[in-house]
Order: C-alpha cells, then structure tokens, then sequence
C-alpha cells in the first residue's frame, strides 16, 4: 500500500459509512462498509489474508462517503458493488453465491431473502432486487432492522386477530383490516425508495406518514447489523471459552473452547471432568476448572475470556486471575438477559471492540455448550 493512502487512512473519520479503493487509473476495486470508517480501513495497513495483500498492494488512493447509520452503509455498499462491480468484491465469488432482498410485485407484497442461484426463477420485469450482499446473516438482520421502520405484512389478510408481529409493531395490520392495500403499498415503495438509495425521499414519506418510524432511523442498533467480516481489529487475537455441563448436578463436565486467528481451533479444545465442586454449584466448577486450566503454563494465554454465564460467573474468574496475578479481560454472555455481554473490570475501548466481535462471541459460546455436553452425554452412557 502507498504511504499516501496509509495517511489518508490514518485520517478517516469514525463515522459509520462506505469505502472505496482505486486502482493507478482511479478505477475502483473494492468497496466496503464500516460502523467507524477508521477503525475499518486501519485493517487495511497490515492486512494477513493473501487476497487482502493483492488488493491493498494494487490500492492507490481510498476515498469515503459518511452515512447517518451503518443502515444506511449497507444500502450504499450494495447498489455501488451493483453498479460498478468490483473486481475484488465478486473474485472467487459468482452470482450464486451472493444474497438478495427481493420484493416481488403482487398483491400484499413482502420483501423476502433468496440466494443468487435463485433470482433465475423471477422475471426482471416482476420483482424489485436488491443486492448484492455478503452473507444470509447480514441480509436476515438487516431486513429485521428495516421492517421496525417500514413494517409489511406476512400474515393472512383480514384473519380476524392480529398475529404475533402486529403486537410487537413489525405489521401495519393487514391481519385485521388496519391498513389498506393503497397504503400498504405505499409503505412498501417507500421501503424501495430507501433501498435504492433514495433516502431523502423515504424520509419525507415517513415524516408524513409515520413521523414515529422516522425517529427510528438513528436508533438502529450498529451492532445488531456488524457481521464477522466487519470484526477484525487484531487478527491474532487468542479467545478462550468456557462452559459447565451437567445433568441435575450428575456428571458435571467443564469445556474449554479457542477461537484463534479468525475461527475456532478444535485441536486446542480442552475438557474437564469436575471432580471436586458440589453438585449443581456451577460457580465452584467453573473455579475448579479455570484453576485446573491455568495449571497448564504450556498452553498460552488467552487476549479475553468468555464464561457462559453473568456477574457472578465473571466475578469468580476475574478473583481466580487475581490471586495469580494475571491480566486477562473477562466477558460473559447472560442468556437470561437476552444473550447480553456483561463485562467485567476493563477500559471502555476494550469494551468497544469487544461489542463488536458479539456475533464470533456467540458462536464461541454456542460451541463451548456443544462441547461440554456431548463429553456429558458420552459419560452417562459409559455409566449405563
């Protein structure tokens, strides 16, 4: 990468917005999106992949447009990558392996999520498509953030009751005659009207119509809509998870999980057989375990812990840690509190980056749980 485009990078904004990168003759070759345009494009500087190194070595200038939201972002990505497509955006990809929105023109119309190798079985003429975009994940919650401000409607017409997404505000009332088809479908082409890019008409509809959805534009969660490409701050970074296992206090097991450079690493998964706690006291298995774990100098330590559990399970690691003293953050992911992180003692930038990696933190969690129940269940039939 030239230095000249380091620089620039050095001084992009924080702002949520789209990236572009240009070859010598100003072409584009790659375009992306960010939450902090900075802390994206820093990336860039040292990227590891090989595709990445092509790119950013082909890279001679890097330009970027700020957006009010990250939902905006997307919106902006997809109809440029359309437009002017990227050679590093769709090499080693083809159509099929992209993922659209599409809203087909019928009667009650709804937008709904298809894979490339699907679009063949619409005709042009007959449906509206936007995309591309890089992932299911991306496009399934993407379109939930956009249905909060133009609800649509999936039930059947006039039923008699209103359906489940009525009552939490995703449909206008189809269900019970609340809205008619006139206006349904201008909630719809306004939906349209925002996903091609024409936003300032989208807003002024909703400010007419619906001045409470309009509010809702700046109070999309970013972090609902960041997806695992759009976490990569330290791509070393070693992550342990940890969770108990145990059948109404019978065969209680502990899992020891690692995510490490950028996906998880099964050959270094370690298993505990809790020999010491109390039955159906998870805190003291957890403390049996991650003492047992750091008795292990040759495995290295991790940059952040995980613990399948709140405050009380992040308090009993970060007082093991302690009386050793040692230095690891520790977050915990509290699935009664709709799988919030709950951090423990660590500064408000760490907690920033970490917010970002929620989505890997998940999987990390949901594979530490796989984990220690399957040694479980391999126990109890041993036992039988």
């Amino acid at each position: 990468m030239k230095n000249s485009v380091a620089q620039k990078i050095k001084k992009a904004p924080l702002s949520p917005g789209v990236y572009f990168f240009k070859d010598q003759t100003g072409k584009i070759i790659y375009i992306g999106r960010a939450a902090h345009l900075r802390n994206r494009l820093k990336n860039y500087l040292s990227p590891t992949d090989p595709k990445t190194q092509k790119m950013t070595e082909e890279a001679a200038d890097v330009e970027w447009k700020i957006t009010d939201n990250l939902l905006e972002a997307i919106v902006l990505e997809a109809n440029f990558i359309k437009k002017y497509q990227p050679f590093f955006n769709i090499k080693e990809k083809d159509n099929r392996s992209f993922v659209y929105i599409i809203i087909p023109q019928s009667k009650w119309p709804y937008p709904r999520i298809v894979r490339g190798r699907e679009l063949s079985k619409y005709q042009p003429q007959n449906v509206f498509v936007f995309g591309p975009l890089q992932s299911y994940s991306l496009a399934k919650n993407f379109l939930h953030s956009l249905r909060k401000i133009f609800p649509y409607s999936t039930c059947a017409l006039n039923s008699g009751r209103p359906c489940f997404h009525y009552q939490i505000g995703l449909c206008p009332g189809k269900c019970i005659n609340k809205i008619s088809e006139e206006d349904y479908n201008k909630i719809i082409q306004a939906m349209i009207d925002f996903l091609q890019g024409k936003t300032k008409k989208a807003k002024i509809f909703l400010k007419k119509n619906y001045p409470e959805k309009l509010k809702l534009f700046n109070q999309i969660e970013d972090s609902y809509l960041i997806t695992k490409e759009d976490f990569r701050p330290f791509p070393q970074l070693r992550i342990e998870g940890y969770d108990i296992s145990h059948f109404s206090g019978k065969e209680t097991v502990g899992a020891m999980v690692v995510f490490q450079n950028q996906d998880i690493d099964p050959s270094q998964y370690r298993l505990f057989k809790i020999r010491n706690a109390p039955k159906n006291d998870d805190l003291l298995a957890l403390t049996e375990m991650l003492e047992r774990r750091l008795n292990h100098p040759e495995w290295p330590y991790p940059d952040l812990i995980l613990v399948d559990g709140g405050r009380e399970q992040v308090r009993t690691f970060e007082k093991i840690l302690a009386q050793r003293k040692i230095s690891i953050p520790i977050v915990g992911i509290s699935k009664f509190q709709n799988d919030k992180l709950i951090f423990g003692k660590m500064k408000k930038s760490v907690k920033d980056l970490i917010e970002l990696s929620k989505e890997d933190l998940l999987i990390l969690r949901d594979e530490a749980h796989r984990f220690a129940n399957s040694y479980r269940k391999k126990l109890m039939k041993i036992k039988k």
